[in-house]
């Protein structure tokens, strides 16, 4: 497991602190968990852009579909 040192300014870095207090977590783990989203979408997006580049229509619209389920269940 990696060490990772970040700056941010105060006020968002508090209000990290109180987003992951609200949701029951230590600021390492919404970091954490906010990270795998961020990496899920952006792995998301790169098979997306692969597959169309292949001209596979029906595989890149069922990726769009699971990506627009995923954004959804983000939301809620």
């Amino acid at each position: 497991m990696s060490t990772l040192t970040i700056r941010l300014p105060d006020d968002t870095a508090e209000r990290l602190r109180a987003l992951a207090k609200s949701r029951g977590l230590s600021v390492n783990k919404l970091i954490e968990e906010m990270s795998a989203q961020a990496i899920a979408v952006w792995d998301t997006e790169t098979r997306f852009r692969v597959m169309s580049a292949k001209g596979d229509v029906a595989k890149a619209l069922a990726i769009l579909d699971d990506l627009d389920a995923k954004g959804a269940a983000s939301k809620s």
